[in-house]
C-alpha cells in the first residue's frame, strides 16, 4: 500500500504478438521480459498484489517462476490484437477482486516490453496519481525532434510533401513545441478512471518524464539494443 491505498500491479502479455513471436519470452540479459518485470514487482512490498495477464501457459509458467502470480486465463475474447489495454486492465481487476474478495483503488499496468525500467518509475507514478488526485499518471520520455509531426513527410502518387502544411515554416528545431512518447515503464490508474470513466487516461491525467533512456521492444533490433544498453550499464 501507498497512503492507505490498496495497489494492483498487472502486466500484460499475451501470445500472440505479431512483430515478434512470443515476445514477452524473448531475453534481455538471459532473462525473458516477462520475468524481468515479474521479478522487480517482486521485490515491492508497495505493491499489494501483482499478477500477469496471458492466454499463454507457457508465459503463465514462466511469469509465476519470477514471482507474478496467475489467478486467471486471459479469456480469448480479449486475447487479439485489436484489443485495447482498458479492456485488458478492467478484465483483470474484476477477476482479481473476485479471487481474493478485496478491493483496488489503483491498477497500475507494467508493460514487459520496457525491461529497463526501474522501482521508482512505477513509484513516482502511483505517488504522483495519489497526491495529485489524477484519473491517471504515465511515464513518457521526451521526442527526438527528428520524429516531429511537424517534420514527417509524406508520399503520395510519386508526390513528396509535408504530413502537416504547417512543417513548411519549420527553419529550426527550437520552433517545434516539446513531445513526449509513452514509454511503457509504468501506467498508474485510478479505479474510478478505469471503472466509471472507462480509459486508461481519464480526463485528468499527469506525467512522469523519464529523463534516462528506455528501450521499448518492438523490433529484433530494439532486442539487441538493449542488451547492448544493459551491458554497457553493467559495465560502463
Amino acid at each position: 500500500m501507498l497512503f492507505d491505498k490498496r495497489i494492483l500491479a498487472v502486466v500484460p502479455a499475451r501470445g500472440g504478438s505479431k512483430g515478434i513471436k512470443l515476445k514477452n519470452l524473448r531475453e534481455v540479459g538471459g532473462v525473458p521480459l516477462v520475468a524481468i518485470a515479474g521479478r522487480l514487482l517482486r521485490d515491492m512490498p508497495e505493491i499489494d498484489r501483482a499478477v500477469v495477464s496471458t492466454d499463454h501457459e507457457l508465459i503463465r509458467d514462466v511469469a509465476v517462476a519470477s514471482g507474478l502470480e496467475a489467478p486467471f486465463m486471459r479469456p480469448e475474447a480479449i486475447a487479439g490484437d485489436r484489443i485495447g489495454d482498458l479492456e485488458v486492465l478492467t478484465h483483470a481487476l474484476h477477476a482479481v477482486e473476485e479471487d481474493d474478495g478485496q478491493r483496488y483503488d489503483i491498477v497500475v499496468m507494467i508493460q514487459p516490453t520496457c525491461p529497463l525500467r526501474t522501482k521508482a518509475h512505477i513509484l513516482d507514478s502511483i505517488g504522483k496519481l495519489i497526491e495529485g488526485g489524477y484519473d491517471a499518471v504515465w511515464t513518457v520520455s521526451l521526442t527526438d525532434s527528428k520524429a516531429h509531426p511537424l517534420k514527417q513527410l509524406v508520399l503520395r502518387n510519386d508526390h513528396l510533401d509535408y504530413y502537416d502544411q504547417r512543417g513548411a515554416a519549420i527553419i529550426a528545431r527550437q520552433q517545434l513545441e516539446p513531445l513526449y512518447h509513452r514509454n511503457g515503464a509504468a501506467y498508474a490508474i485510478s479505479r474510478e478512471c478505469l471503472l466509471h470513466k472507462k480509459s486508461i487516461k481519464g480526463d485528468r491525467t499527469s506525467a512522469i518524464v523519464v529523463e534516462e533512456f528506455l528501450p521499448n521492444i518492438d523490433t529484433e533490433l530494439d532486442l539487441h539494443f538493449a542488451d547492448f544498453f544493459l551491458t554497457r550499464l553493467s559495465n560502463p
